[in-house]
């Protein structure tokens, strides 16, 4: 918990250092959050499987690291503890999708 603390702050820090925290209400942090997904995916458009695995680390760790900041803002400002929140959705993930009846498909938990 201690270093997601330290990057909250840091991520705070850089923030308010650019008066950003103006732009940063719930909507366009969770805009961003999309649009940075988005910029994940485009790694991944138009690739076979094989080239797929063998993405550009380096743009991987970059599109991975704006999500994630943009996650974890989210969450600080509406007081969510992301492990907790985490937990939970696995927890609730773990009833929809028993292991004896989801192992080894992809099929949706209604169809299960």
């Amino acid at each position: 918990m201690t270093e997601y603390r330290e990057i909250v702050k840091k991520l705070i820090e850089f923030r308010n250092e650019r008066d950003w925290e103006q732009f940063h209400d719930s909507k366009n942090l969770a805009l961003a959050l999309f649009l940075e997904a988005a910029e994940l995916n485009e790694l991944f458009l138009w690739k076979k499987d094989s080239e797929a695995e063998a993405v550009n680390q380096e743009r991987l760790k970059e599109e991975l690291a704006d999500i994630l900041a943009y996650a974890f803002l989210l969450a600080e400002k509406h007081n969510l503890d992301i492990f907790e929140i985490v937990r939970e959705k696995i927890k609730r993930n773990g009833e929809k999708y028993p292991a004896d009846k989801s192992k080894g498909t992809a099929k949706k938990y209604n169809e299960l």
